[in-house]
């Protein structure tokens, strides 16, 4: 591509060469023009003369003895009389040496034989007529150019009647030589292509010295704004802000890069805000400008559609779908007719389900965007499923609630009447007190039942103090170990060297995970290995309990957290709760992933204790836990 200055030079020195080829075309063509007239004029006039000599010098023939009724006769006493005349002759004689566009001159009778030549060795012969040079007169320029040097027209004829009382006796040709011509014509155009020449070296010197002076001041600028864009803009000195043209572009220039520099600094706050909350988000969001270009784009979204968010945006919606997959004609169709998309399921990168909504951003009466949401299906159930289960635990406790207290004050009385009981019966029947002990017994076991289900639903204060992860899960290891002994389980830890540090009651996480724990050792009768591990995920901690047990049926995994269900034979059903509960209380969640026959495995995600408060409850949220 051409520099702008090389474009100047070389139009400026096309335009003085046209401007030149111009003038000189002209100039020689109005010369040319002259010179043809002048000559054209002089033949003229000259073949004008020998008519005039010839009429003059015809002798009278009323005089003689000639029979002017014989026209034989008085043709041959004119011929004698024009080829002995001196005058004629020595006019003749004289006019090619006089005139140096003067190839010859003849006359020639009715017949074409020459009566007088300037060639004696050509009188009386017949004299092939040539070209009027009358047609080189009244051309155009470019044409008598042509004619000019056209082989065949080298020579042309200006002819003149030769008459004899009124009678056409003979013609006085006057032939013209353009040879002359055309040395004139090239002195002329090589004193022109010579101007030409200097004139188009003088304008290359002249076009570099305008595109110097003219583009100084846009090279002046372009260092401005390079300043402008490193964010230089006290560099714009002053001095250099006169009050001509370009003084005015640089004081404007400054002002823009002031305000360029705060736009980019309010724009960089925004995109690191808008990426952090973006990366949060488990939704996929395509956010399409008024064109259908994708202008933002969720990190969820690279695993919907297999494809980095670098290769995303920046793309219109033609280029980034197709109609090979249901999703894609969907999406292209509701562009195309600016209609929305609610909740509809689609097969997404990796065999995965995603629900896809498109909805058009509308300013006033014109749709200026729109935004594609894409949710993972198994997600959604997920949080449905947890939803529901945190609905049903609330719901349970405050039964359980309503329950425990209805049944306390009963056992109680019960408890206060059975020990009355036992003192009137001691001394009238000491055969009962067996019978009292195990009544007792049962009545204080349901009385610890009774205290555990309102312990389960009564709130709690949690004791919350900074901890290492890593510790507590030490902690579990060790209280679970007796427990693994028994069952000939091997506990393996497998925890990372940097600290993982969390915000949390230590008693209460050490319960919701020995919980897991022991549950886990308690599926391996036959013994086995059960992996402890942690990990840092971003702002989060995942810790990781597996075992290699039966798993947990297909049919009871989405029960596995109500209160009271169970598929051990002496089983509570409260662990497993309780330990979601917990979670829950600390803004984080249990999940499990099982097969049977293959061992279970349970992931607990707690927010890293660096996080804000309010950020843990955004990702409570973003779990979509419940807290009661």
């Amino acid at each position: 591509m051409l520099r702008r200055k090389t474009i100047i030079v070389l139009v400026i020195t096309f335009m003085v060469t046209a401007m030149m080829s111009a003038f000189s075309y002209l100039y020689i063509s109005q010369i040319l023009r002259l010179r043809i007239t002048n000559i054209y004029e002089s033949a003229t006039n000259l073949s004008h003369q020998f008519a005039y000599a010839a009429n003059i010098d015809l002798p009278d023939f009323s005089s003689t003895k000639v029979d002017t009724s014989d026209a034989a006769a008085m043709r041959g006493k004119l011929t004698e009389a024009i080829q002995t005349d001196v005058n004629l002759n020595n006019l003749l004689q004289s006019a090619s040496g006089d005139w140096t566009f003067i190839l010859d001159v003849c006359i020639v009778d009715t017949t074409g034989k020459a009566l007088l030549h300037t060639s004696a060795d050509r009188v009386g012969k017949v004299i092939p007529p040539r070209p009027e040079f009358q047609q080189v007169a009244s051309a155009r320029p470019l044409q008598q150019l042509r004619l000019i040097y056209s082989p065949s027209g080298a020579a042309y004829d200006v002819s003149y009647p030769l008459l004899f009382n009124g009678t056409p006796f003979g013609t006085i040709r006057v032939g013209v030589q353009t040879t002359f011509l055309k040395k004139e014509v090239e002195a002329r155009v090589t004193k022109a292509a010579y101007l030409s020449v200097a004139s188009i070296f003088a304008a290359l010197l002249l076009a570099a010295a305008i595109s110097n002076l003219a583009l100084g001041p846009l090279r002046q600028i372009n260092r401005n704004l390079d300043s402008v864009t490193a964010g230089d803009t006290d560099a714009l000195s002053a001095h250099e802000s006169n009050h001509d043209e370009f003084g005015l572009v640089t004081l404007k220039i400054a002002n823009l890069g002031r305000q360029i520099r705060d736009s980019r600094e309010i724009f960089s706050a925004l995109k690191d805000n808008v990426d952090q909350l973006m990366s949060k988000l488990q939704d996929g969001l395509m956010l399409f400008a008024r064109d259908s270009r994708v202008v933002l784009v969720s990190a969820p979204v690279e695993a919907f559609l297999g494809r980095p968010r670098s290769e995303l945006l920046g793309r219109t919606v033609q280029e980034l779908f197709d109609r090979h997959s249901r999703l894609g004609t969907a999406l292209l169709d509701a562009f195309e007719r600016r209609r929305p998309l609610s909740q509809r399921e689609f097969g997404a990168s990796g065999g995965k389900r995603v629900q896809v909504s498109l909805d058009f951003v509308q300013e006033k009466t014109s749709q200026i965007g729109a935004l594609l949401i894409m949710r993972d299906t198994e997600s959604v159930r997920r949080i449905g499923d947890e939803i529901e289960m945190s609905r049903r635990l609330s719901a349970s406790g405050r039964l359980t609630r309503g329950v425990a207290h209805e049944v306390k004050n009963p056992i109680n009385a019960i408890v206060l009447h059975l020990q009355l009981l036992r003192n009137k019966l001691m001394r009238q029947e000491p055969d009962t007190e067996r019978h009292m002990d195990i009544i007792d017994s049962e009545i204080r076991r349901l009385d610890r039942v009774v205290q555990t289900l309102v312990d389960f639903t009564r709130p709690r204060d949690l004791h919350l103090e900074e901890l290492d992860m890593r510790s507590l899960l030490e902690d579990v290891a060790q209280l679970a170990s007796p427990e693994a002994e028994q069952h000939g389980v091997t506990v393996e830890r497998h925890l990372p060297e940097q600290p993982l540090p969390v915000k949390a009651d230590s008693d209460l996480i050490k319960q919701a995970i020995l919980n897991v724990v022991i549950n886990g050792v308690q599926s391996m009768p036959a013994g086995g290995t059960l992996t402890i591990s942690a990990r840092r995920e971003d702002q989060v901690i995942v810790a990781e309990v597996s075992d290699q047990g039966g798993g947990i049926p297909q049919d009871a995994q989405d029960k596995v957290f109500e209160l009271y269900f169970t598929t051990k034979k002496d089983g509570s059903g409260i662990g497993l709760a309780q330990t979601y509960q917990i979670l829950q209380w600390h803004y984080g969640s249990v999940e499990f992933e099982s097969a049977p026959g293959a061992g279970t495995t349970f992931r607990f995600h707690i927010p890293a204790a660096s996080r804000p408060a309010e950020a843990s409850h955004e990702y409570a949220a973003g779990t979509t836990t419940h807290s009661d």
